[in-house]
C-alpha cells in the first residue's frame, strides 16, 4: 500500500494470496451465473488483486479509463461491512445489455432496458463474489439492492454513507469475454479498518484451518 495508508491495517502475502484465491472462486461462479443469463459462455478472469488507498484506487482508474464510467454498487454488512462496485466504461454498457437480452433488439429498446439489465448484471456478479467470499469464510452478509450510477472514477469512490467508505479498497480488475466481445473491467470493495481487521482475522482462521499461518 501507498505511504498514505501507513495507519491502516496491512494483509500479510499469505493473505492476500488467500483472499485472491476466494476473489476467484466467486468470479469463477459469478461467470457461471452469468453464462446463464445470456445463455452463452462467459469468461470472467482476474489478473490481479490488491488492496490501495481510495486516493490509489481513483488515480489507477484515471490511468487506466479516460471515458465516462458506468458503476453498479451495492452496500453489505455482516462481521464486516462495506461497500461494492461493478466499474466499466460506459461506452461497453449498451454491448453488455445487448448481450443479455439479444442482439435483434433496436438500440431503442436496448436503451429502455439499460438500466434495468446493468442492475441485474452488477447484482450477480457482486452477490456471487461477495456471497463466495462470505461462505469460504464461514460469515454471513447482507446485500443491498443495486444502483446504477455514471461519472468518474472519484464519484464513485465518494459516495455518501452508509456505510462511510473507508480508506481502503480491494481493487480488482476483471476482464468479461462474452463471444466476440471482451469488456475491461473493475470490482472494488471499500471497509473500514475495523471491517478490514475482522477479515484479516477470517483470513488467518481459514489460512490456520488448511495447515498454513499467517503472521502480521
Amino acid at each position: 500500500m501507498s505511504s498514505d495508508a501507513k495507519d491502516d491495517l496491512d494483509l500479510t502475502e499469505l493473505e492476500l494470496d488467500a483472499l485472491t484465491e476466494l476473489v476467484n472462486l466467486g468470479v469463477s461462479r459469478a461467470a457461471a451465473n452469468l453464462a446463464v443469463m445470456v445463455r452463452e459462455e462467459v469468461v470472467l478472469t482476474v489478473p490481479k488483486v490488491a488492496l490501495l488507498t481510495r486516493r490509489d484506487a481513483i488515480r489507477t482508474i484515471g490511468e487506466q479509463e479516460s471515458r465516462s464510467l458506468v458503476a453498479v454498487h451495492q452496500t453489505f454488512e455482516g462481521e464486516f461491512v462495506g461497500r461494492a462496485l461493478l466499474i466499466f466504461p460506459e461506452e461497453n454498457s449498451l454491448e453488455l445489455v445487448r448481450a443479455l437480452v439479444g442482439s435483434e433488439l433496436s438500440n431503442e429498446e436496448i436503451i429502455e432496458l439499460e438500466q434495468e439489465a446493468l442492475a441485474e448484471t452488477g447484482n450477480v456478479i457482486l452477490n456471487s463474489c461477495l456471497a463466495t467470499i462470505a461462505n469460504s469464510l464461514e460469515s454471513n452478509l447482507k446485500m443491498s439492492l443495486p444502483e446504477v450510477l455514471r461519472g468518474e472514477g472519484a464519484r464513485f469512490f465518494n459516495l455518501p454513507p452508509p456505510p462511510a467508505a473507508g480508506p481502503t479498497v480491494l481493487f480488482v480488475y476483471i476482464n468479461f469475454a462474452l463471444r466476440r466481445r471482451d469488456i475491461a473491467g473493475y470490482i472494488a470493495m471499500m471497509m473500514d479498518l475495523p471491517s478490514l481487521a475482522a477479515l484479516q482475522k477470517l483470513l488467518r482462521k481459514l489460512i490456520a484451518g488448511m495447515g498454513g499461518t499467517s503472521r502480521a
